[in-house]
C-alpha cells in the first residue's frame, strides 16, 4: 500500500479517528433495518483490515478468501468498505440487474487527480459526461463498424511477422509495437516509426503507471485525499514525484497526437482516420461549446490508443508463453490452419472454418487475464442484497480471475487447454465464455472488445501459420524452463521469458518476406 513512502501516516492519526467516527454514525443512519454486513475478515477498530489488505496479486488472495467466506465477502480499510464478488451469479446480480446503482467509479485521487487519467472514460464517474464519452467511442468501435479496420490489422500483423524474422528475441517488444502501430493508424492515421517510436514509449510509460496505481488503495492518498496538498519536499512524499512524472506523460499521450492531427487537417495532409472524422464534426473554434467538444473528441482517440495499444498486448504475450509450454496445442492449431490455408496467409473470412483457433483465442483470454480484477465499481446508494447491507460508497470488485478459474466450471483451470471449448469439432456454447469477465462487467464493460477480439484472431493465426514457437535455450543448449508467472498490478503481464521463434519451413519464410506484397 505504499505505506513506507507515505510515512505521513503517524500524522494522520487524528484524521483517521474522526473519519472512523463519522463513518460509524453515517452507516447506522443509512442501515435502518440493521441488516448484517456480508461475511468477511473483521479487522480492527478504526484501521479495519489494513494489515490484511492484499497489494501483491490481490486476485489470488481474494480467491483464497472465497473458500472461507463464500462467493461474496466484505471488509473495510480505514473506513473504506470493499465488497469482492467471486461468481458469475454475484456479478450479474449487481453489475447487470442493479447496474444503475453499481456503475459508478470510486474517487481515486492518485490516478485521476494527480496522474490525470481523467481522459480515460473507464475511470470517469457514472453520469452524463461518461455517457457522452461512451457513446462517441461506441460510434467508432461497435461490432458493425470494426470490420472497416480489418485491413489495418492484417497489414500490421504481417509487418509483425517480418520484424520477428529479423529479431525474434525481441518478440515482447514487437508485440507492443504491432498493437501500437494498428491502433495509432486507426485512431490518428499515423504510421509509427520502426524503432523507439515516441507513441509506443510514452504509452508504455503511462500504462506502467496505471498498472501500479490502478487498484484502489495502493497509495494512501486514495484514502486521505487531503494528502494531495502535502508539499513535495515533505519527508515521505516521494510518491508525489511519481505522480508528477506520470501526469506529464499522460499529458503527452492525450494531447500530442491530437494536436498533430489538427495541424495536419488544417494543412490538408491528414489521412482518413477516427481523429479526422471527429475533427471534421467539431463546431467552429469560437463557438461556446467548442472546448468541451474538442476535449471529448481528444479523449475518444486517446482512450482508443491506450486501450488498443496495451490490453491485448498482454494476452498475445501470454499466448507465446502458452505455445512454449503446450507444444501439443500448437501442433493441433497448425494442422487446422494448414488444412484451411493451404500455403497462404490467413484472412478474416477464414475464421468460421477454424474452430480450434477460435477455441485457442477463448483459452488465451481465460488462462491469464490482463485485468484480473477489472476496474473497481462503486455502490452509489446503500443497498440490501441477499439479506445483507451494502453501504453507500462501497468499492465493489469482480474477481475475474476466480470466475475464469473456477474448478467446478473449468477442469484443471491452470492448464492451457482449448479443447475445453469444443464439442464434436465445434465451439460448445454451454462452456462459460471468457467474455463474462475478461472485458469487465455491466455497463462499464470494455467497448473496444470487438476490435480486441479481431486483433487476437489476426495475430494468433498469422503467428502459427508461419512460425514454430519453442522455449529458449540455455548456454548448454537445453530448453529453459518457463513458469507461467504474471506481474502484479491493475494490468498484469507475463514475467520475462525466452523463446525461440523460427520459420516453419523455407516456404513459410518466403511467405513472411513477401507478405508486404499481399493484399
Amino acid at each position: 500500500m505504499d505505506i513506507l513512502s507515505n510515512s505521513t501516516i503517524p500524522y494522520a492519526g487524528g484524521l483517521i479517528l474522526l473519519w472512523w467516527l463519522y463513518r460509524l454514525v453515517k452507516d447506522r443512519r443509512s442501515n435502518p433495518n440493521r441488516l448484517p454486513l456480508p461475511p468477511g475478515p473483521k479487522g480492527y477498530p478504526i484501521i479495519g483490515s489494513l494489515f490484511d489488505f492484499p497489494t501483491y496479486k490481490p486476485w489470488l488472495v481474494y480467491d483464497k478468501w472465497f473458500k472461507t467466506y463464500g462467493d461474496m465477502f466484505y471488509f473495510e480499510v480505514l473506513g473504506q468498505p470493499f465488497l469482492v464478488l467471486g461468481s458469475v451469479e454475484r456479478t450479474y446480480d449487481l453489475f447487470e440487474k442493479r447496474s444503475s446503482n453499481y456503475s459508478d467509479r470510486v474517487r481515486m485521487p492518485m490516478l485521476i487527480e494527480m496522474m490525470r487519467w481523467e481522459y480515460n472514460m473507464a475511470f470517469l464517474p457514472y453520469g452524463n459526461w461518461w455517457r457522452r464519452h461512451r457513446r462517441l467511442f461506441h460510434d467508432h468501435f461497435h461490432p458493425n463498424i470494426v470490420d472497416k479496420y480489418k485491413d489495418v490489422q492484417i497489414d500490421t500483423a504481417r509487418a509483425f511477422l517480418r520484424r520477428l524474422l529479423k529479431t525474434p528475441d525481441d518478440f515482447m517488444h514487437h508485440v507492443r509495437h504491432a498493437f501500437g502501430s494498428s491502433i495509432v493508424k486507426v485512431a490518428y492515421g499515423i504510421t509509427i516509426e520502426e524503432e523507439n517510436d515516441p507513441f509506443v514509449i510514452n504509452g508504455e510509460i503511462a500504462l506502467g503507471g496505471l498498472a501500479e496505481a490502478g487498484n484502489p488503495g495502493t497509495f494512501l492518498v486514495d484514502y486521505f485525499p487531503i494528502m494531495k496538498h502535502i508539499p513535495d519536499w515533505f519527508p515521505g512524499a516521494g510518491w508525489k514525484k511519481k505522480a508528477a512524472w506520470w501526469r506529464h506523460i499522460n499529458g503527452v499521450v492525450a494531447n500530442r497526437p491530437w494536436n498533430q492531427l489538427k495541424d495536419q487537417v488544417k494543412a490538408g495532409t491528414a489521412e482518413p482516420c477516427i481523429a479526422t472524422t471527429l475533427i471534421g464534426q467539431l463546431p467552429d473554434e469560437d463557438a461556446p461549446n467548442f472546448p468541451e467538444e474538442d476535449l471529448l473528441s481528444r479523449d475518444t482517440c486517446a482512450v482508443a490508443f491506450v486501450g488498443g495499444a496495451d490490453t491485448t498486448v498482454s494476452t498475445v504475450q501470454s499466448f507465446f508463453m502458452a505455445m512454449c509450454l503446450y507444444p501439443e496445442v500448437q501442433k493441433k492449431a497448425k494442422a487446422e490452419l494448414d488444412n484451411v490455408l493451404r500455403g497462404r496467409l490467413p484472412e478474416f473470412n477464414d475464421r468460421p472454418n477454424l474452430p480450434y483457433i477460435n477455441a485457442m483465442i477463448k483459452e488465451s483470454m481465460r488462462w491469464q487475464l490482463v485485468l484480473p480484477l477489472a476496474v473497481a465499481h462503486m455502490c452509489t446508494n446503500g443497498d440490501e442484497y441477499n439479506g445483507y447491507y451494502i453501504p453507500k460508497g462501497t468499492i465493489v470488485i469482480g474477481n475475474g480471475w476466480t470466475i475464469l478459474h473456477d474448478p467446478e466450471v473449468f477442469d484443471d483451470p491452470l492448464t492451457y487447454n482449448p479443447d475445453r471449448y469444443l464439442k464434436d469439432g465445434k465451439i460448445d456454447p454451454t462452456v462459460r465464455d471468457p467474455n463474462v469477465a475478461f472485458f469487465g462487467f455491466g455497463r462499464r464493460i470494455c467497448p473496444g472488445r470487438y476490435f480486441s477480439e479481431n486483433s487476437l484472431f489476426t495475430y494468433v493465426t498469422h503467428l502459427l501459420a508461419v512460425y514454430d514457437i519453442r522455449p529458449g535455450l540455455d548456454k548448454d543448449g537445453k530448453e529453459v524452463e518457463i513458469k507461467p508467472e504474471m506481474t502484479n498490478g491493475l494490468l498484469s503481464y507475463p514475467e520475462p521469458f525466452s523463446c525461440r521463434i523460427t520459420p516453419r519451413s523455407k516456404e513459410a519464410e518466403d511467405l513472411i518476406n513477401n507478405s508486404s506484397l499481399m493484399g
